[in-house]
């Protein structure tokens, strides 16, 4: 069995890849190759519990692109040999390829620590059986503890609090959200849970699991112990690469498959994208621990536009991480570098803030106020960008993600013509993004 293309993984950034294949190559033979029947959709998995009410509300269709002629292989792959151009199964099958796609993507990180063994200690994995079994044990327990005060552990705790059981979130930061918020916006994060009935433990490390055959608490590093029939790590993830190491793919030194700016690797016609890639930041060029969906297929677009010709040309030579998510009545968002971590690279910051509704006038029955802060080079450029509010704040930060792409500056932002209305934004007389660059271009002229 050969295909003109093989992707191997059946993610986002797989399905995206096999879709934008056929679009640009319609005569040319694609198959995704995959662990399991069902796959999840990532952002989905925090919500099972509350909001969507199941397992099986978060799967993922492939429909769209079986629709497209895409063939579905439900196997696994233990061994590519780049040489004969074939890729090796679990059940002895060998497929050959023209244009190879590695979007192998992520596993949670396990902390392996005393008492990690125990019954009743979980990852947030994205494998639909062991959802199930994390569903239920959701369901018959009382105490549980979110070890990491991330977007997945701050999403997981802000929905298991939903069905009324006693939550506490453990962080070794010294505020939630540490890795895309500056720490004021972190304490509001911390105030909306702790409102809704969440412990925060910031600043706090889990020593150990304690419990005979069954967790029954975590002590931390300060002897505080915290009651626990379930412990859920959530403390990131990191590539699955490797199948890539296995078959001479060069690695990054984050350990994630080193590829070019069109996501090709180090060997030819073998292309990697998602989470099991190196990803670098846009700014530095350094690596950067950058897992979302939205950059999974941002890079399945390059990639599957490009396998046989370039075709599209990528002008931004980096990843920009643009996050959103919601914690109880708060809806947060942030794209680029903060403003903590751009001095720590060293560059020379403004910061402009700005509050106000994203309705007008702000007695519109569904207003919410909206404060906003954007980052910006000495000379005015762009960098980074912070809003919290209401639901608003989930577009508003693409708009400051292309702003960060295209390089604009304060100035820029400044006169960037807008449409308004009542029901839908901000006043035009005091929109966000361009109160907060005004406010930065008043320091920069001075």
């Amino acid at each position: 069995m050969k295909f003109d293309v093989v992707i191997i993984g059946g993610g986002p950034a797989g399905m995206v890849t096999a879709a934008t294949a056929k679009k640009f190559y319609p005569d040319k033979s694609v198959a995704i190759i995959k662990k399991e029947k069902v796959s999840m959709i990532p952002c989905g998995i925090p919500y099972i519990f509350a909001t969507l009410g199941s397992v099986e509300a978060d799967i993922m269709s492939t429909k769209p692109v079986e629709d497209l002629g895409v063939q579905l292989i439900i196997s696994e792959v233990v061994d590519v040999d780049k040489n004969r151009k074939v890729v090796k199964t679990s059940d002895g099958e060998e497929i050959g390829y023209e244009k190879l796609v590695l979007a192998t993507g992520s596993q949670p990180i396990f902390l392996n620590i005393e008492g990690s063994n125990l019954e009743g200690v979980y990852v947030v994995s994205k494998s639909f059986e062991y959802l199930k079994k994390l569903y239920s044990a959701v369901k018959e327990a009382e105490n549980i503890v979110i070890v990491g005060g991330g977007f997945i552990g701050v999403e997981v705790s802000d929905e298991i609090r939903k069905l009324g059981k006693n939550v506490a979130i453990v962080e070794m930061m010294d505020h939630l959200l540490p890795a895309a918020f500056d720490k004021e916006f972190g304490e509001t994060v911390k105030k909306e849970l702790e409102a809704n009935g969440v412990k925060i433990y910031v600043n706090s490390t889990v020593k150990k699991i304690l419990g005979k055959d069954k967790a029954e608490g975590v002590e931390l590093t300060n002897g505080d112990k915290i009651e626990a029939d379930l412990v859920i790590f959530s403390v990131g993830y990191k590539p699955n690469s490797e199948l890539a190491k296995k078959a001479g793919v060069r690695l990054g030194t984050s350990g994630g498959i080193w590829v070019d700016e069109y996501m090709r690797t180090s060997e030819p016609d073998i292309f990697a994208v998602g989470d099991c890639v190196e990803h670098k930041d846009f700014f530095t060029r350094k690596p950067a621990k950058l897992m979302l969906a939205s950059t999974a297929c941002f890079e399945a677009r390059i990639a599957g536009a490009n396998l046989f010709n370039l075709g599209v040309i990528r002008k931004n030579k980096g990843d920009i991480g643009i996050f959103s998510t919601c914690a109880g009545n708060l809806a947060i968002a942030a794209a680029g570098i903060t403003e903590e971590a751009a001095v720590k690279e060293g560059f020379e910051i403004v910061v402009g803030r700005a509050k106000g509704f994203d309705r007008h006038p702000a007695k519109i029955p569904d207003a919410s106020p909206i404060e906003i802060k954007l980052v910006f080079s000495k000379d005015g450029v762009i960098l980074g960008g912070q809003v919290i509010g209401g639901k608003s704040v989930g577009e508003i930060i693409n708009i400051i993600g292309l702003a960060i792409q295209k390089g604009l500056t304060a100035a820029e932002l400044c006169l960037m013509q807008i449409g308004t209305h009542p029901l839908l934004t901000s006043p035009p007389t005091a929109y966000p993004i361009i109160a907060a660059a005004e406010d930065a271009w008043r320091k920069i002229s001075k």
